[in-house]
């Protein structure tokens, strides 16, 4: 006999469906009261997180919410271009990394400054000319373009400024969730904040010479379009080879991983010496593709979405297992360990980008492990026939082809 407090509508698990209690609309054929919502609504907002609203029935429980987006991050406009951030002041669980989205106009500088963190950048539209100084004092002047990255070690100096025709627009990373780009290090800021008889020591001239510094900070300001590189160089200093490139041409590179579903290309400290505290990789799934069920053991992965939708799982311990939707211009946190995927769900290329706090790319692929044991072993576990798990891929894929 059922005790008083047994649910009156029970059922066994089934594949598809692992939990009791029952969780997600699948569960509510019989039962349509049960989705009432009749408070407020924005259809807006519902309609970009389908997976919110209605979550595959594997879902279970719920954990922070690992989306956020530039594109609903306030934008500081000036004369010359903007930028838009997320820190972890913004999006909680970004702890490691945080992302900031700027425009410079052609000729628009953003102004010599550094930070007390590490700056990793991919351009994702037009040219920019970058300027720094390595730590033996030995200068770098240099242009990059669409897929290129950079990557400026904390404390060091540095500059931006947007080629023609377009201008030039990025995404940075930094190396603690925390950092802000309104909380930089600024050339002006210091000079107008440091006696003008100390200037003048300092820099060996008369006072009179900073009458008519900016009493406020630049920021990003307009300028006029940079000469030649070579010119630019021959006037920093430049000695070619002397310094080490803080420039990478990912888009350049060959993938490390590439079938019908797509490719993978790495940036770590193996191929990008300079960049020792953030490790990336540009990611492509084809259209019907994914990326395969795996994690992450050395660091969180921060996702920025340049092109299509797609949609994420994450599994976490307890058990939790959450999915939602993501487009151009949003950003995903994956914890280091958790599982995940991610799959095409549009009808174009996905593009994103995915970065780490790490001088090394690491990734364990779910099938790898798997092929990699006694058959016999996990066929206990899965209840998996011997003979099917040997169809199974025998390595890691890094994306799942088309078939």
């Amino acid at each position: 006999m059922e005790s008083n407090d047994t649910p009156a509508h029970h059922e066994t698990p089934v594949f598809g469906d692992p939990d009791l209690p029952q969780e997600g609309e699948i569960n509510t054929a019989d039962d349509a009261a049960s989705t009432t919502m009749t408070g407020p609504q924005n259809p807006v907002i519902e309609s970009q997180f389908p997976n919110q609203m209605d979550a595959p029935a594997t879902d279970i429980s719920t954990q922070p919410f690992f989306w956020s987006s530039f594109n609903i991050s306030p934008r500081r406009v000036q004369r010359g271009g903007w930028a838009r951030e997320l820190t972890q002041q913004d999006f909680a669980i970004s702890d490691e990394i945080a992302g900031v989205n700027m425009y410079l106009e052609a000729g628009g500088i953003r102004e010599l400054h550094w930070h007390q963190t590490a700056e990793w950048a991919i351009m994702t539209r037009g040219k920019c000319r970058v300027t720094t100084l390595s730590r033996t004092g030995l200068p770098s002047v240099d242009d990059v373009e669409e897929g290129d990255l950079w990557f400026f070690p904390a404390g060091l100096p540095h500059s931006l400024q947007g080629l023609g025709p377009d201008g030039a627009e990025f995404v940075l990373a930094f190396d603690d969730g925390a950092q802000s780009e309104s909380n930089t290090l600024l050339l002006t800021d210091w000079f107008a904040h440091t006696p003008p008889e100390v200037l003048a020591k300092n820099f060996g001239v008369a006072q009179e010479v900073f009458a008519d510094i900016p009493l406020h900070n630049l920021w990003i300001f307009p300028g006029d379009e940079p000469g030649s590189l070579e010119a630019d160089q021959a006037a920093a200093g430049v000695t070619w080879g002397a310094t080490e490139a803080v420039i990478f041409r990912l888009s350049r590179s060959e993938p490390v991983r590439q079938n019908s579903g797509g490719s993978i290309k790495i940036a770590d400290s193996t191929n990008f010496p300079a960049s020792k505290t953030v490790a990336a990789a540009l990611t492509v799934l084809e259209p019907g593709s994914m990326r395969e069920l795996h994690w992450h053991p050395n660091a969180d992965e921060w996702q920025y979405y340049l092109k299509g939708q797609g949609r994420m799982t994450v599994f976490n311990t307890g058990p939790h297992a959450n999915t939602t939707d993501f487009r151009a211009g949003d950003v995903g946190v994956v914890g280091r360990n958790f599982g995940h995927y991610v799959e095409n769900t549009g009808d174009e290329q996905l593009i994103y980008i995915e970065t780490f706090k790490s001088d090394h790319y690491e990734e364990v692929s779910l099938a790898n492990w798997l092929a990699h044991l006694p058959p016999a072993l996990v066929s206990a576990h899965l209840n998996i026939p011997e003979e099917v798990l040997a169809s199974f891929p025998r390595d890691t894929q890094g994306i799942t082809p088309i078939r």
